[in-house]
């Protein structure tokens, strides 16, 4: 479609399609069967369009919302096919995302009014692609010409360290890492100082990613910021939350989680095309009202994307 050229280059788009197509088939599917043998929308096809959206982890409240304005639609055309759906459902999902607070990013950039370093503070369970998500934006933004220095505040599991430093030297940035067992807020301090030092644009910290006990979480995550501000009275600039795609509604719930213990700012959702529950973005999107700013759709490093709602919806209709 013309009114998507030019927003993302060829390969980008390609990479999003397939990295959908999981979660297009499963949906499509769905909704064949819910309206095999119907010639109209009426209330039977809505109620199954309904079970649609809510197995493909477009969430409840969500559903809710698109099947009532669909509703409205039908009221006020009086007469709709069931072939007009496609379009109708489009329009819907992509006029809900317009309303949200996702802007759509031309390019892994940081704001020019912020004075460098730009520090993002990168929260998340384990096992979500936390640490790679880091890596690949480290990738993005020194592929963009800009200065970038890690911190591995995730002191509380050997691995993340050494993730962490893998991706350091992969990628080519300085990582700022005092071992396992660590405080967590010290590695923020001495990361947030060897950016300024040295003139970096970025400071990226991985946390820990422990739920099981908000409260701490929630103090760990307020001393790092405290001993940050120490440098920039700003930092951290962003709260980047990264949820796995894969796990559906199950995102929904960390999303709640982390939002009640800081103040996220952003989401990554990771690991869209190993599955077919992507309708979990649209959910996240409306519940929380916070940007979905990088989706990760394939092992690549540039397949951790922008997020770009007019794109991902027309690769979610794509036929």
């Amino acid at each position: 479609m013309a009114i998507f050229g030019g927003l993302f280059s060829k390969d980008k788009k390609e990479s999003l399609d397939k990295g959908l197509e999981k979660t297009k088939e499963s949906f499509f599917t769905k909704l064949g069967k819910a309206v095999v043998g119907k010639s109209k929308v009426d209330e039977e096809v809505l109620d199954e369009l309904e079970e649609v959206l809510i197995t493909s982890d477009v969430g409840v409240n969500t559903t809710i919302k698109i099947i009532e304005r669909i509703e409205e639609r039908v009221a006020r055309d009086k007469y709709m096919g069931v072939e007009e759906l496609d379009r109708i459902l489009r329009e819907e999902i992509a006029g809900l995302l317009a309303e949200n607070n996702t802007e759509d990013l031309k390019d892994f950039s940081i704001p020019e009014v912020v004075k460098r370093p730009y520090v993002i503070m990168v929260v998340g369970v384990n096992g979500v692609g936390k640490t790679t998500t880091i890596g690949k934006l480290s990738a993005q933004y020194k592929s963009k010409g800009l200065k970038v220095v890690l911190g591995a505040a995730d002191t509380f599991r050997a691995a993340a360290v050494d993730q962490i430093k893998l991706w350091g030297e992969r990628v080519g940035v300085p990582v700022v890492s005092k071992g396992m067992n660590t405080d967590p807020s010290a590695v923020a301090f001495d990361a947030v100082k060897q950016g300024v030092d040295e003139g970096a644009d970025v400071v990226i910290i991985d946390t820990a990613g422990r739920l099981h006990t908000k409260v701490n979480l929630m103090n760990e995550l307020s001393k790092i910021k405290r001993v940050m501000q120490k440098f920039i009275p700003e930092a951290p600039h962003e709260v980047l939350l990264v949820l796995d795609g894969s796990t559906g509604q199950n995102a929904s719930i960390q999303a709640r989680e982390f939002t009640k213990a800081t103040e996220v700012s952003a989401l990554a959702i990771t690991k869209l095309d190993g599955t077919a529950k992507g309708g979990v973005v649209i959910g996240i999107s409306d519940e929380f009202k916070i940007p979905v700013k990088y989706i990760g759709v394939g092992e690549k490093v540039e397949d951790l994307q922008v997020f770009n709602k007019m794109e991902f919806v027309d690769s979610f209709f794509k036929k």
